[in-house]
This record gives C-alpha cells, sequence and structure tokens, in this order.
C-alpha cells in the first residue's frame, strides 16, 4: 500500500485491503474514498502523516512512502531532533549546565545595548529565552518581563533573523511597551497601534510598504479577532520577519476560546514566539495547554495523549503526577522570577484606620444589615440559583454602604430586592445625601491627602466603584488639589482619541515629579494590569476592597517594581469602618494573599487568576449572617 503526498493532497493507494474499521478510522480523519484509493485535501499534513503511519504500524498495515512523503517525514524529524535539542538546552541551562563562553557573550550584549542594563534576575531569563527561541515567561508582576522581551528582540534583529516586533495583549500593556522600547534601546520605536475605530480602516495598515512598515506593532486580543486573515497575509509577506509576543497569556486560557483560537492560527506565521504571564494556570492544568501549543505549533510539547493524561489525572485530584508531568515536558521550555528574588524593600503595610461611620451612613448601613438578616431567614423557602443571585445582590449592597451612600440608588444586574421601603424615610437620605453628610471616610481622606501634599508626596487612591472615585476628585479638586481619575470610561491610546485625556497621558503626567499632580484616583478593574507607577509613587490608600484577591495584589504591584521599589520603601493605607463588612473583606483577602503568595512560589501550582470563588459573596453571607 502507498501513501502518497502531491500537490497538498494526502493519498492512500489500493485502500481496498483496508479492514472495516481501518477505513471508518481513515473517514474520520477527512479521507474520502476515490475509486480504490483512499485521498485528503491536506495543508499541513504533517501531522496527519505521522497519525497514518503510526496507525498503520500498530495496525500490522503494510505501507511504503513516495518520494514526496519521505522528504516530509525527514523535515519532521529533523524538527524534532532540532526541538529536543533545544529541549534539552533549557533543562541544562535552568540545572545550571551552560557553555561559559556563550553566556559570557551573550550578557556582554545586553549590558551594552541599554542604558539601563538589566537586572541580573532579568539577564537570566533572558539569556533562557534566546536559548529555547520560542518561550515563557512566567515570572511575577513587577520583575521587568517587557525589558527582557525587548532585549531578546535586539538580539536577533541585529543577527538579521527578525525585523518586526508584534505584541498581542490587553490595550493596558500598550504604554508599557512603548516606554520599555525606548528605556531600554535608547531609541524611540516606530510604532503602530492596531485597535479601535474601524476594522476597514486599519486594513491598509497591513499592506504598506514593507521598508515602510513600522518596527514594534500593538493589538488587542478583539481586534486581532476581527482582523486575523489581513494579519496573517502580512506576517507571511516577503521581508515581514515577526519575532510574536502575547503579553498577559492568561486571556487565552480557554480552549476552545475565540481569542485562543485566532492566536494558535497566527503562530506558525512567526518566525520567534514569547508568551508572558504571572499567571499560567488560573483556573486548571489545562490552562497552560494553549501558551505551549501556541510557542511550538509543530512540536506541540504537551502532546494529545498526554493532554487527555492530565486531564483524568486533574479529575482525581493527582496534582503530584501531573507536576511532573509538566516538570518533564514543558520544565525546560519557561523561566520564573520569583518575587523572592527580586531583592526589593519589602513594603509596609499599616494597620487599618478604622473609623465610625457618620450619623446618616450609619442608619443606612444599620437599616440594610437589619433587613437582610431578616430576608435570609426566609431563604431556605427559595430554590438554590435565587438565593445565591439574592446574596450576591445583598453582599453588594452592604460594599456599597460603606463605600458611599448615594451607591444604593444604582442597580445591580440580577438583584431585585427592596431593602429599603420606598416610602421611607431613607429614600430621602440617600438622595439628598451629599447635601446633608460628607462620608467620614472621605474627611479622613482629604485630611491624609492634605498631609501628603505637604510632604510632597505623590499618592494613589484606590476605589472600586466609579460613582466614588468621582466623588473624591470632586472633593479634592474642591480644595484646590490637583488630581485625576482612571476607570473604566477614560480612553486608552488609539488614532480616534485626540482631544480626551487618555490613560496614557494622565499616567505620564502623574509619574513626572514636576508635573504637579501628585493624586490619582482609579480603579482595580482598570488600573490593576500593565500599569506602572513606582518610579515616583511609592504610597497607595485603599477607600474600599473587593473580594477580589488577584486584582488586589495585581494593584500592590503598581507602585511595588523592579527598577525604583529596590531602595525606595512603599507604603499601603486602609480605610475601614467599625463593625462592617470592611473587616471581613480585609480578613478575607489577607488569608488568600497569604494562600496565593505561599503557591506562586511554586512552579506547577494552580493559583487563580482572580481568586473569587464561584461562591464567594455566598461564603460572605455566610460568615456574616449565619
Amino acid at each position: 500500500m502507498l501513501v502518497d503526498f502531491k500537490n497538498k493532497v494526502l493519498t492512500i493507494h489500493q485502500g481496498r485491503e483496508l479492514k472495516p474499521h481501518q477505513k471508518s478510522q481513515l473517514g474520520f480523519w477527512g479521507f474520502k474514498r476515490s475509486e480504490e484509493d483512499y485521498k485528503v485535501l491536506a495543508d499541513e499534513p504533517s501531522t496527519l502523516l505521522l497519525k497514518v503511519i503510526d496507525y498503520f504500524e500498530k495496525e500490522k498495515i503494510p505501507y511504503s512512502l513516495n518520494k514526496d512523503c519521505k522528504e516530509l517525514l525527514g523535515k519532521i524529524k529533523s524538527r524534532k531532533d532540532d526541538f529536543e535539542t533545544i529541549r534539552h538546552t533549557g533543562e541544562e541551562y535552568k540545572d545550571g549546565i551552560y557553555q561559559k563562553g556563550v553566556l559570557l557573550e551573550f550578557t556582554n550584549f545586553l549590558k551594552n545595548i541599554s542604558p539601563r542594563p538589566l537586572k541580573n534576575h532579568q539577564i537570566k531569563a533572558a539569556t533562557h529565552l534566546y536559548l529555547v527561541q520560542n518561550g515563557a515567561n512566567f515570572s511575577v508582576p513587577g520583575s521587568g518581563k517587557t525589558a527582557v522581551v525587548i532585549s531578546i528582540y535586539e538580539k536577533l534583529r541585529r543577527e538579521g533573523k527578525i525585523n518586526t516586533l508584534f505584541v498581542i495583549g490587553p490595550p493596558s500593556c500598550f504604554q508599557p511597551w512603548k516606554d520599555e522600547f525606548k528605556i531600554t534601546l535608547n531609541r524611540q520605536p516606530r510604532y503602530q497601534i492596531l485597535a479601535g475605530g474601524d476594522p476597514e480602516s486599519r486594513k491598509s495598515v497591513y499592506f504598506k510598504e514593507v521598508r515602510k512598515k513600522p518596527e514594534l506593532y500593538l493589538t488587542t486580543f478583539q481586534s486581532l479577532l476581527q482582523d486575523l486573515n489581513d494579519v496573517i497575509i502580512f506576517m507571511r509577506r516577503n521581508g515581514v520577519e515577526i519575532f510574536l509576543v502575547i503579553d498577559e497569556a492568561h486571556y487565552i486560557k480557554r480552549i476552545e476560546g475565540n481569542w485562543a483560537r485566532a492566536v494558535l492560527n497566527l503562530s506558525k506565521y512567526a518566525k520567534f514566539r514569547c508568551v508572558l504571564t504571572g499567571t499560567p494556570m488560573p483556573r486548571s492544568y489545562t490552562d497552560i495547554f494553549n501558551l505551549f501549543d501556541f510557542l511550538w505549533p509543530d512540536n506541540n510539547p504537551i502532546d494529545i495523549n498526554t493532554k487527555i493524561k492530565i486531564q483524568q489525572l486533574e479529575e482525581k485530584n493527582k496534582n503530584e503526577e501531573i507536576r511532573k508531568i509538566l516538570k518533564r515536558n514543558i520544565g525546560p521550555l519557561f523561566y520564573r522570577v520569583r518575587k523572592s528574588e527580586l531583592r526589593l524593600r519589602s513594603p509596609i503595610f499599616h494597620e487599618p484606620v478604622v473609623l465610625k461611620m457618620n450619623q446618616y451612613e450609619k442608619r443606612l448601613y444599620d437599616a440594610i444589615e437589619n433587613r437582610i438578616m431578616e430576608y435570609s431567614r426566609e431563604d431556605n423557602l427559595r430554590n438554590i440559583s435565587l438565593v445565591k443571585k439574592l446574596r450576591r445582590g445583598r453582599m453588594i449592597r452592604l460594599r456599597q454602604c460603606v463605600s458611599y451612600a448615594k451607591l444604593l440608588l444604582t442597580a445591580i444586574e440580577n438583584y431585585e430586592e427592596e431593602l429599603i421601603e420606598s416610602n421611607s424615610d431613607l429614600i430621602e437620605i440617600i438622595q439628598r445625601y451629599d447635601e446633608i453628610e460628607v462620608p467620614a471616610k472621605l474627611e479622613y481622606l482629604l485630611s491624609f491627602v492634605q498631609k501628603m501634599q505637604r510632604k510632597k508626596q505623590k499618592v494613589i487612591i484606590w476605589s472600586n466603584f466609579i460613582k466614588t472615585i468621582e466623588l473624591i476628585v470632586q472633593t479634592l479638586s474642591k480644595k484646590n488639589i490637583y488630581c485625576k481619575l482612571i476607570y473604566g470610561k477614560t480612553p486608552i491610546e488609539q488614532e480616534s482619541v485626540s482631544e480626551e485625556d487618555t490613560r496614557e497621558k494622565i499616567r505620564k503626567e502623574f509619574i513626572d515629579p514636576a508635573s504637579g499632580l501628585d493624586v490619582l484616583v482609579v480603579n482595580p478593574a482598570a488600573c490593576a494590569e500593565s500599569i506602572s507607577l513606582h518610579t515616583t509613587c511609592h504610597s497607595s490608600l485603599y477607600y474600599d476592597l473587593s473580594y477580589n484577591c488577584a486584582q488586589y495584589l495585581q494593584s500592590l504591584d503598581r507602585i511595588h517594581r523592579v527598577g525604583g521599589s529596590e531602595n525606595v520603601c512603599t507604603n499601603y493605607y486602609f480605610l475601614q469602618y467599625k463593625n462592617t463588612i470592611d473587616q471581613d473583606i480585609a480578613q478575607n483577602l489577607n488569608d488568600k494573599a497569604k494562600k496565593m503568595n505561599d503557591l506562586i512560589e511554586e512552579d506547577y501550582n494552580i493559583y487563580s487568576l482572580d481568586m473569587v470563588e464561584e461562591d464567594e459573596d455566598e461564603q460572605a453571607f455566610i460568615r456574616l449572617f449565619g
């Protein structure tokens, strides 16, 4: 039986000798019968050819290969050998075995390209990436992963291997890439942002003359999904040699996700690839599959049989066996810097400032708390799904109370419960709240900021509610304190933004020591990720908190990072109302943060990306109300 490959068609000649179950297997792989032959169109025949050969050998079916198949099989074997050599090199490097001459030449290059030399832990990570060619950097936030990748890009560019850095990530990562490029290489990049606006308007960018193309491209997962075909055409053009980077790569963890499929379809058109994330396995060991399928599209480090085995072991909670498999298969292909290796000065977490609520906010909190206790007695008469929604909504109402009373007027998705009667005098108190009272937290915050102003120290203020952020900014502005806010509505730099302040402009102004902008008010959803504020700001105040531990930990890292926190003390301040939900949230966050920090020191642990269990609000409800 002859296996033939010509003009993208894989053919099995004289298939009449096959048994029914063997013919069925070929049909499962897409082969169609044509007289006595079985044919399939195969744009990427390598994987299918290997499947057919393995199957024929398993079934003891005699076969021969034509010349094209033999050549293809030779290329596959050569790629596999090259991959195994790289995996061995990565393993040896992580074990401390390497050629000293090669390492010395590389480290000298890294030290000479930048006015700001890489730290030792960055040099180690960069060397590993250079050796494995397509690698993952799973270092903790604040460790300088962006600078590592840019340094490798420059090394490969000077070697003539690539000429374009193409980055896919959330919009918040755009400015750090531009800034780090300038700082690391001491030159301003010619860049193109491919996000926002009309997809048709972006099309022309992909078809510019190659000699006029920018050096750095920045796009989002959403825009890539819209532009995928155009991006593929761009990457396949003569003279375009791509180093493809996925920043915050945990966004492509879902195996069947649209973003993941787009990224995986693109990977084979890049010459070199890299993924960056501090949380490679947010929920499950399977979260890591896409990352390494992207890095090595022709030599999947975790093959299909191993993936199935990992899924089966995970169902049985046999985590130690999974870790051994991952260490063997992907351990050599990623590098990880732990927080303890950064040598940053330990931050100071000041004891929370516990305040008594002012008269009307206290009255509202007590009324809602009492009504929740009353309603909760009837929860056992309702269906479980409804109870979960009610408990979530009630917890949000309590969080609103300890942030800003007027938030109680806002609707909560999937929650309709009257905690305050519409004809009650309490409704009037909420509606007129700004006229009759200033929250005790806001009074303290004002005095705190004024004290920081006298010390000429910048401060970032965190709140989870937009109306609270706006209230804080209005209050500080009335006292002639120059401040700005960043939250979901604050635009990100793109071509369609002209007059408005973007997050990038505000951030640049804030970190400028001479700008006069010394107070920034933000929410974690918009600023917890990818934004660096540590060069001139060393104090954060948390006006209120949520149960989202990852956003909380990421927010801490905004001012505690490599390149500013080695010798300067970082301070964190917290406001709480006495005998309220504030204490439960803080204790819960502290417990989860300790657990998270213990986990992330290990290479193969699962540590939740958001650290919010699906029943977190329900658990909080049970803690508070029994």
